[in-house]
């Protein structure tokens, strides 16, 4: 690959233009995480509780343990055919955590293991926003200034609101996904349509790479491995020595029924779920943000048993 697509990142160059301070500048600290008391859900009834379907239930096995990720096919369709495609050859098994950078993000599916590398599969155009329709199974949380905050199976979006629907050719309207803890991002070069084969997962929220790069999931299970994996230098977040590893990647629908792990999600639109977000919008006050919520999950795993 040519020095211009030397990171295929969230371009290493934008980040170090928002991490860095201007001359003379000192950096802020990063910011810490919010410790939120969520409301205690305690068996809900099973109507509230929802099935990801096998073949939107990632299975990440890792050096550090197992991470699960709900991928969101309504929001980027062709990225998340592309992660099926590349999951079920194996590609992904075996390849480093290459850059990994605390309180933002670790990236992972380069074969090349420095940034440079990707599948033999053509780029990806960009998905950065969708269309939101009537039929899309979405639940609102919030309606900041005409806007409405919710979730489109676990993921966080922001779209504008359904009395507009009315109002466009297509009767959709607009929308995307927000990069709150967990989220999983398409990385690419300085090109939009350029995401191939690496992605990265947040450990932290990241919103100025909102509508900049392609969402295709979230980690419903595992973020605390995710926030495990061993962390790169600065500033360039790659990491030395040995990193860790992807050891097997799999969609749930490609493996065995009886060794598959299962997981629900509490159904975001729950009249249960609506006391966590009452909860936390009172205690974050104006601060109040929709990645201060985190949908309980109940997970069954053959792996351990």
């Amino acid at each position: 690959m040519c020095p211009a697509n030397a990171m295929k990142v969230l371009s290493g160059m934008m980040v170090l233009a928002l991490a860095t301070p201007a001359a003379g500048q000192e950096a802020a600290p990063p910011a810490q995480p919010v410790e939120v008391p969520q409301a205690t859900v305690a068996q809900p009834p099973s109507q509230d509780w929802r099935l990801v379907a096998p073949e939107n239930l990632l299975i990440i096995d890792t050096t550090r343990g197992r991470i699960l990720v709900e991928l969101a096919p309504a929001i980027a369709p062709l990225h998340v055919e592309r992660i099926r495609l590349l999951s079920g050859i194996g590609f992904y098994d075996g390849l480093a955590w290459h850059r990994v950078i605390d309180w933002f993000m670790a990236q992972t599916g380069d074969p090349l293991g420095t940034g440079e590398g990707q599948s033999a599969y053509p780029d990806l155009p960009g998905e950065f926003t969708f269309r939101r329709g009537p039929d899309m199974d979405f639940a609102p949380v919030a309606a900041p200034m005409g806007a409405l905050l919710g979730f489109v199976g676990s993921l966080p979006v922001q779209t504008q609101p359904a009395e507009l629907m009315s109002r466009t050719s297509d009767g959709k309207v607009h929308g995307w996904a927000v990069y709150c803890p967990g989220v999983a991002g398409m990385a690419r070069d300085e090109n939009p349509d350029t995401a191939n084969s690496q992605f990265f997962l947040m450990r932290q929220a990241y919103p100025s790479l909102d509508k900049r790069y392609t969402v295709w999931g979230r980690v419903i299970a595992g973020l605390d491995v995710v926030r495990a994996l061993k962390t790169g230098e600065e500033p360039s977040g790659m990491v030395p020595g040995e990193p860790d590893r992807m050891l097997r990647v799999r969609v749930a629908s490609d493996l065995p029924v009886e060794s598959r792990p299962a997981a629900r999600v509490l159904d975001a639109g729950s009249p249960i779920f609506a006391t966590t977000i009452a909860s936390v919008r009172l205690h974050r006050g104006a601060d109040f943000s929709i990645c201060d919520l985190e949908l309980p999950v109940q997970v069954s795993d053959p792996a351990f048993r």
